[in-house]
């Protein structure tokens, strides 16, 4: 069966530059890897496939010899460059050019490094305004008990690997070119394990769950990410671990809503200290206790600041403010004599609005607006 052309497996033109190229591996790659479509074999010779394709086209003298003389450029007998058969069977070194850490931390050379690893994290305001020192525990994959990580058996050294010398890499000699790709046999890690481990099957590491203690600081916002280096999943056979990543989220707050360090609440006050005045007494993230003076004739929505009595702002010292927003509470449950002086209050306001200036003034343009309706 003929193989497909290179520029068409990767879906671009024969001019495409090598971005081009990048992106429209990198989104195949990402489609047919084999983690992504566990038991799938035609999604497997699909990755292949667009890994041979990209593994020639990437490197330019290997991209010319192509356009030049086909694929004929890298078979025993064809009209190009001749030479001892090159075969694509290992990509992990071009897929880790583009992915990284992303496709599981492989690192070239040296083994398997562990995946990172996420845990989200939920702390209440107080909390992110005092710091807190959180106990963790954490599904992963530890260095095993019986090898110590080598994954062989009683924790003996892995030997040399025999078919690249311990390198981790092998050449071949490719008509007019030198190629070099990953060893098949040690997959790039250079040495091989002749008996392994029992217990771990010669991984080297074993499921546990792991106790962390974290400092989270004070002043962390909801969002913000904690890296603890090398607390991540452990490599394959000593490899170096991966990375945990704490996210934080910080639960809403019964009376108090966050915007950057401020603070703002919302407080109920009677109609009568409304309108002659007084004192009311409000909490503080800290759990203490703050009075504010309320005067006379104050309206709802009016805010009162109090400075440096905000959250704590992060790696820092400095505070920010806490606003206190009024609500006037229209009083129910009324006894006889409560409506009765209720009645009169009301009655010795008619004649006019010079207690209200806000309805008179919402009247007043109400008025204009159906005289301008009539003219």
């Amino acid at each position: 069966m003929a193989k497909r052309d290179y520029y068409e497996t990767l879906g671009v033109k024969r001019g495409a530059t090598a971005q081009d190229l990048k992106s429209a591996y990198r989104k195949l790659a990402m489609q047919y890897h084999p983690d992504r479509n566990p038991g799938d074999t035609s999604a497997e010779a699909k990755f292949k496939e667009i890994n041979e394709a990209y593994e020639v086209l990437k490197d330019e003298q290997k991209r010319a010899a192509y356009d030049q003389f086909g694929h004929a450029a890298f078979e025993q007998g064809g009209g190009g460059p001749r030479g001892g058969g090159f075969d694509f069977n290992s990509f992990a070194d071009v897929f880790d050019d583009l992915f990284g850490d992303l496709a599981g931390g492989r690192r070239r050379g040296n083994g398997h490094r562990g995946a990172d690893l996420r845990y989200n994290l939920q702390i209440s305001l107080e909390d992110a305004f005092h710091g807190k020192k959180a106990q963790l525990k954490v599904p992963t994959s530890v260095a095993c008990d019986a090898c110590t990580g080598s994954g062989s058996e009683g924790g003996a050294p892995p030997g040399a690997c025999p078919t690249c010398r311990g390198s981790g890499r092998i050449r071949a000699q490719q008509g007019f070119f030198t190629l070099e790709r990953t060893c098949p046999t040690c997959q790039g890690s250079g040495v091989v394990i002749k008996d392994p481990c029992k217990l771990c099957s010669g991984t080297g590491r074993q499921h546990k769950e792991k106790s962390l203690a974290v400092n989270i600081p004070k002043g962390v916002e909801d969002g913000t990410r904690i890296r603890l280096a090398g607390e991540g999943e452990a490599g394959l056979r000593g490899s170096p671990p991966g990375d945990l990543y704490i996210f934080i989220s910080v639960a809403p707050h019964r009376i108090f809503q966050r915007q950057a360090n401020d603070l703002y609440c919302e407080v109920p006050i009677a109609f009568t200290t409304a309108a002659l005045g007084g004192e009311i007494e409000v909490p503080t993230i800290e759990g203490k206790r703050i009075k504010v003076q309320v005067p006379a004739g104050t309206q709802t929505g009016r805010q009162f600041r109090l400075r440096d009595k905000g959250m704590v702002e992060l790696q820092g010292t400095r505070r920010g403010d806490m606003y206190v927003e009024v609500t006037i509470e229209t009083p129910v449950n009324l006894t006889k004599r409560q409506e009765e002086l209720l009645r009169e209050f009301d009655g010795a306001g008619k004649g006019g609005d010079a207690h209200h200036p806000g309805r008179s003034g919402f009247f007043a343009k109400v008025k204009e607006m159906w005289d301008d309706l009539r003219d």
